[in-house]
């Protein structure tokens, strides 16, 4: 009786704990998000173009995703001609709709992205992946996706710090994306071919956070960080060039769905200030409270674009416009994609049933 009860509370008290949090950190940018959805009249003074163009971006970063997923999913160059059962052929239909469903759900179900890393991967293994293969891919998926994020600020500092383009031109900021692209290809092949240039930045990193953290030192960090590099390098092996191009893809479209929701009404600010706004505002996403960070990101984004010279109504309808093409769109899109698979699994099913 008391293992059930244990068992019991440990399923549904870590599962009230989440509700209540999630509660507390919507009632806190509630305010923030009234704000926010008070602006949504001012969308109808949009031109229809312009849904499309941030769809279209939005589809781009989607797509990277799938595949920069597909090439984790797919097997080793070298090891696919070895003896053994050959793995299930990867279908660009389950990824997109696996993807699509598991983003969704981390966007409406408390626990955000490892709920919809649940969801993705049952999608994946139900279309007959193995679950280490699966686990294995998802993993270096996340890694790879991180460290490009993680990467951003770094190789901005030197716009930040030299100033150009002008505050007028943001519209420049759609060629940063691809310029930045290129340059994070370039960095995350030196980081995959040339193990020394990791343990650099791990013994620098870990210099910086020394005094601020103990237990952090120049050579754990070091190590740490060729430790996920060699996890991703086998998740990857033979694809990494394409890998990290899909990784890189994957978010300069999504920076340029934001560059363009606030170029249409006018913004003046610097594209490196508003990655810098971005990144911050992809952080504040991976806040488990709320899901998808709901409430969080609308508030530090607004926030910052405030902080670095847009004005705040623009501020306020540019990260609406952004807000409803990268998050309130896919919901829908996923719960569908979700529910065509499903039908598509039980049609096969029934067509396998009656070739029997």
């Amino acid at each position: 009786m008391a293992a059930i009860t244990g068992a019991w509370v440990r399923r549904w008290g870590v599962r009230a704990v989440a509700l209540t949090l999630t509660g507390i950190g919507l009632y806190v940018v509630m305010p923030s998000l009234l704000t926010l959805f008070g602006s949504w009249p001012r969308l109808a003074d949009v031109r229809l173009r312009w849904f499309v163009f941030l769809a279209l971006l939005e589809l781009g970063s989607f797509a990277s995703l799938w595949w920069l997923t597909r090439l984790a999913l797919e097997p080793d160059p070298e090891l696919a001609e070895l003896p053994g059962d050959p793995l299930p052929p990867v279908r660009w239909a389950t990824i997109a709709s696996a993807q699509l469903a598991g983003n969704a759900a981390s966007k409406v179900v408390p626990g955000g992205p490892a709920a919809g890393g649940v969801v993705q991967g049952k999608l994946l293994i139900a279309d007959g992946l193995p679950g280490a293969v699966v686990a294995s891919a998802l993993t270096g998926v996340g890694l790879l996706t991180t460290a490009v994020l993680l990467t951003l600020p770094v190789i901005t500092v030197p716009a930040l710090v030299i100033g150009p383009p002008p505050a007028h031109e943001l519209q420049l900021g759609l060629v940063v994306s691809m310029v930045l692209a290129v340059v994070i290809v370039g960095l995350g092949v030196t980081a995959l071919t040339w193990p020394r240039s990791v343990a650099f930045v791990g013994r620098l990193a870990g210099r910086i956070a020394h005094p601020m953290k103990r237990s952090l030192t120049p050579d754990s960090v070091s190590d740490q960080l060729l430790v996920q590099r060699a996890r991703v390098r086998a998740t990857y092996s033979g694809r990494w060039m394409r890998a990290v191009f899909a990784a890189a893809a994957n978010r300069m479209f999504d920076y340029a769905a934001l560059v363009a929701a606030l170029t249409v009404f006018g913004a003046h600010a610097r594209p490196s200030e508003v990655l810098l706004a971005y990144v911050v505002a992809q952080a504040l996403a991976m806040i488990p409270i709320t899901p998808g960070g709901l409430g969080f990101v609308e508030s530090g984004l607004t926030a910052l674009l405030v902080v670095i010279g847009v004005s705040a109504d623009t501020a306020v309808i540019g990260t609406l416009l952004y807000r409803l093409v990268s998050f309130w769109l896919p919901i829908p899109v996923g719960v569908l994609a979700w529910a065509g698979w499903h039908l598509h699994a039980a049609t096969r099913t029934s067509d396998l049933d009656a070739g029997t």
